[in-house]
């Protein structure tokens, strides 16, 4: 999990979420949404290297579907991201930093791959603005 500034500008790692059964996951992210009061939800969409879909892609937009309609009664979208490479890329940005051991990584190297699926979203909305 990742939570943008309130300004759009950068993203930020905010938590680790190991996931359990469909009710629980929609349940703990319709609570991030009200108390961060969130207004747009990116989801990374995993899809194979060369671009194409997979088996997980399509259990990614179930799960998507099934919070759209959990989320209906609030004023939230969601939108997908290309979420290849993020996880390689968070795991080169962790090593680079010092004091961080291989177990201390692997515990926060999801919520890096969000917030580099976040930052990724960020500046083609601000590409799209200018």
């Amino acid at each position: 999990v990742a939570i943008s500034d309130p300004f759009n500008t950068y993203a930020l790692p905010s938590e680790t979420y190991n996931r359990k059964n469909l009710k629980e996951d929609i349940k703990y992210f319709t609570n991030v949404v009200l108390q961060k009061e969130v207004g747009i939800i990116v989801c990374g969409l995993p899809l194979n290297i060369d671009g194409t879909r997979s088996i997980q892609t399509e259990k990614t937009e179930r799960f998507i579907n099934e919070l759209n309609v959990a989320l209906q009664n609030y004023n939230v979208r969601i939108e997908t991201a290309d979420e290849r490479l993020t996880t390689v890329e968070a795991h080169k940005t962790l090593k680079e930093q010092n004091g961080l051991n291989a177990k201390q990584r692997k515990s926060c190297v999801d919520a890096m791959a969000a917030a580099e699926i976040l930052n990724s979203y960020l500046l083609e909305l601000k590409r799209k603005e200018k």
